[in-house]
């Protein structure tokens, strides 16, 4: 019981367990989605949920919708796979641009290395997603491809 205690008070300080959208930093919105990515034993770390605090606290508005619609997937977009054993996560700056800042993240996968690129946004609420690139197709394409 102290263990899962001791989980939820540290998500709750990274900012997973409020309903509010967006986060105080870029990369934070980025360390906080692969949070939900962990062993899989328990829902924290299943993967991101598709519920409407979740899609409201990550995406932007033109996302949100999109997110929550997808249907049926072959894989998880944010890992690349439909299964996942992430190694350490590499999180940086690319570059910022207005109200836009790019950030790479870097990890390996089962062995795969996989890099994706994070378009966040500064909202009124604070930072999310607005789309993520991968080498071959962006998470607005995959979402388009696969939802509804």
């Amino acid at each position: 019981m102290r263990i899962l205690a001791a989980i939820l008070g540290l998500l709750a300080g990274f900012g997973i367990s409020t309903p509010q959208a967006g986060f105080r930093s870029p990369e934070s919105v980025v360390r906080n989605l692969y949070a939900y990515y962990g062993d899989c034993s328990s829902a924290l770390s299943s993967g991101l949920p598709r519920d409407g605090d979740t899609a409201r606290q990550f995406f932007d508005p033109g996302l949100r919708e999109t997110w929550l619609s997808l249907k049926r997937q072959p894989y998880d977009f944010f890992v690349q796979s439909p299964t996942w054993k992430l190694g350490g996560i590499s999180i940086s700056i690319l570059r910022r641009q207005f109200d836009k800042t790019y950030v790479a993240a870097s990890f390996d996968n089962n062995g795969r290395a996989v890099t994706l690129n994070f378009i966040v946004v500064d909202g009124p609420d604070g930072w999310v997603i607005s789309d993520v690139e991968s080498p071959h197709d962006s998470l607005r394409m995959f979402l388009a491809q696969y939802g509804r």
